[in-house]
This record gives structure tokens, C-alpha cells and sequence, in this order.
């Protein structure tokens, strides 16, 4: 639910343990509690997609959470949450954009997560004007702390009888016609590659084939489709720079176009039915952009639109969301 921050405040007051999305100017305000928050300003709701900057995105965790600790993660210490992870539960997760932890996580998530524990969570942002003027944010509600170098998580604890489940809607799929892209470094920015096998400059190419940047790559990461999306190409330099790394020994492929978003999410909506509203969800900016979200609705799927989402790993252009059963 989007609240107003006197509304805020007084859940956490009440005892409540929430997850939170807002500008960093009202998550400062907030008293201490048992909440984790993130800087954003853009968000999907009941009557459509919108940017708010007065308002706070506020998912209130389920009264059959029996237990919470929130620990604040640097970048070396990554490793240790699927360890601090309840032993039936799940993981809230917030890490800044651009970040160490960000590009950390990014690169070396699978090594870090030798257990399948649920984790899930999302890149904290800011308003798209403000790129380069100011940098996201997470804060700890326990510690009235916020950092820009570290990571929150909140680690919940279920009744033995539930069970927590990711899962992630991709409306992307790697084009089966498309040439096959290979990369020599890891990283999010990229210069040479190899096209179908032959070396070639990577922003030379999308360049010459002029394609659409609104539009992925994606890979097969241990039997799932994941995307890696564009943020731009510097024409003079020759440097593709991306969302998300790109990593060596694995085939790449352009997506197929979506003509209409919206149209396409329901379709995918209707192979997986939901018996009740997910705990939790977020849906990527890129989408909110791209697909012109705002005012167009999503049915139970509110939550914020985040510059990165993260169901174990870190996915780009998709919506993560949770269920309990």
C-alpha cells in the first residue's frame, strides 16, 4: 500500500515489520522499528504505475512471521546471508545501485548461494532526473542507519508448516534466429565480443544493426532464461554499458521484441494462477519506461519498480514476487 509518512510511522509504532520504498527524504524521518527501506520514487499501485515523491510504498510482512533479525551486509560479508538466513523462512534483500555490493552481488551471487533459501529483493534507485546529483540509499529501521556501500537484509522465519516460493515473471525470450554472443570479460561494460563465433566490437554492432536497446540480451544461467539490459552506448569510446554483468562460457542472444507490455504480462499471468496477493513484489523501472506503465494497472502485482531485482540472483527487466503456502 502506498501511505503517507504520518501513516508510516505510526505502523511502525504499532510493532508492525515492514518492507519500504520512498524517497530518502521521507524514509529519513521514520522512527526506528523493525523495517528495511530503499530509495525510490516509482512504484506500481492498485490504480496503475506512478511516481510519487510525498508517499511511501509500504508491504507490511504477514502475521505469520514468527521471527525477524535485520543485518546490514559490506561487501565482503555478502556470503554470510544464506548463512544468517532462517532455517524455514525467506530473505528481504535492498542493495544501493552502483554500488560495491551491487556489482559484488551481481557478479558472484551463485558462488554465495550454496543453499537454496528464498532470498529475493531489489536494487534501490532514485528518480532518473536526479542521476548524477544524488546517490540511492538503504537503511536499517533498527539502527536509523542508511548507507550507500552496504546492503540490508531482513531474515524472516515461518511456522514449519509454510513454505516460502520465488518466483519470477520473464516476458523476454532469446531470439532463436539471432546470432549467438559470446564474451571474453566479465563485467558491466563491455568492448570486444564474439559474434557467432568471430571477434568483434560489441557497440560497433548494435550499432550497425541498429538495434533497440529497450530490449535485453538473455542467457540460460543454470536452466533459467535471465536477462542483461542496456543502459547505453558510448558511441566515441566503443563501451556497451549495462544493468547487469555479463559473464564468460555462456551464449548470449538478443530478445524478441514486445509490440504491447501490458497485453503480454496478462498473458503470463494467466499460466500462473495466484490463489491469494503475493507478500511481496517488484517490477523493473525498465519495464515501468519502456512499456509506459503509468496508469496502466497490474492487477496484485504493486510493489516497487526497482533498477534491478533480485530471486536469488540479480534479474534484470522481470517481476519477482513472493508466495507463501
Amino acid at each position: 500500500m502506498l501511505l503517507t509518512l504520518k501513516e508510516t510511522a505510526k505502523k511502525i509504532k504499532q510493532g508492525k515489520i515492514l518492507f519500504l520504498a520512498g524517497e530518502e527524504a521521507l524514509l529519513r524521518q521514520l522512527p526506528k522499528g523493525r523495517w528495511i527501506g530503499g530509495t525510490i520514487p516509482y512504484f506500481m499501485t492498485e490504480q496503475g504505475g506512478l511516481s510519487a515523491t510525498d508517499k511511501i510504498f509500504v508491504n507490511e510482512v504477514p502475521p505469520l512471521v514468527s521471527d525477524s533479525k535485520i543485518i546490514s551486509y559490506e561487501e565482503p560479508q555478502l556470503r554470510r546471508i544464506p548463512i544468517d538466513a532462517c532455517d524455514n523462512g525467506f530473505s528481504l534483500i535492498i542493495i544501493p545501485y552502483a554500488s560495491r555490493p551491487h556489482f559484488a552481488y551481481a557478479q558472484n551471487a551463485p558462488s554465495y548461494l550454496k543453499s537454496l533459501k528464498p532470498l529475493l529483493g531489489w536494487i534501490a534507485g532514485i528518480h532518473l532526473e536526479k542521476m548524477g546529483q544524488m546517490t540511492p540509499k538503504v537503511f536499517n529501521g533498527e539502527t536509523a542507519e542508511h548507507f550507500e556501500q552496504k546492503a540490508v537484509v531482513m531474515h524472516l522465519s515461518l511456522p514449519l508448516e509454510k513454505v516460502a516460493t520465488i518466483q519470477v515473471i520473464n516476458l523476454f525470450k532469446p531470439n532463436p534466429d539471432g546470432d549467438l554472443l559470446t564474451f571474453e570479460k566479465e563485467g558491466f561494460e563491455v568492448t570486444e565480443c564474439f559474434i557467432n563465433g568471430q571477434p568483434q566490437n560489441f557497440a560497433r554492432y548494435l550499432l550497425e544493426k541498429k538495434i533497440d536497446l529497450k530490449f535485453p540480451v538473455v542467457a540460460n544461467y543454470f536452466g533459467t532464461p535471465v536477462n542483461v539490459s542496456f543502459q547505453n552506448i558510448d558511441s566515441t569510446a566503443k563501451i556497451v554499458k549495462l544493468y547487469a554483468p555479463v559473464f564468460k562460457n555462456i551464449t548470449y542472444q538478443l530478445a524478441v521484441p514486445l509490440q504491447d507490455y501490458v497485453t503480454k504480462f496478462k498473458e503470463e499471468l494467466s499460466f500462473q494462477p495466484i490463489t491469494s496477493p503475493p507478500v511481496f513484489t517488484c517490477n523493473c523501472i525498465l519495464n515501468y519506461l519502456y512499456s509506459e506503465l503509468e496508469g496502466k494497472t497490474t492487477g496484485d502485482f504493486v510493489g516497487p519498480m526497482t533498477f534491478g531485482e533480485i530471486a536469488y540472483q540479480l534479474v534484470n527487466q522481470t517481476l519477482v514476487y513472493l508466495e507463501i503456502q
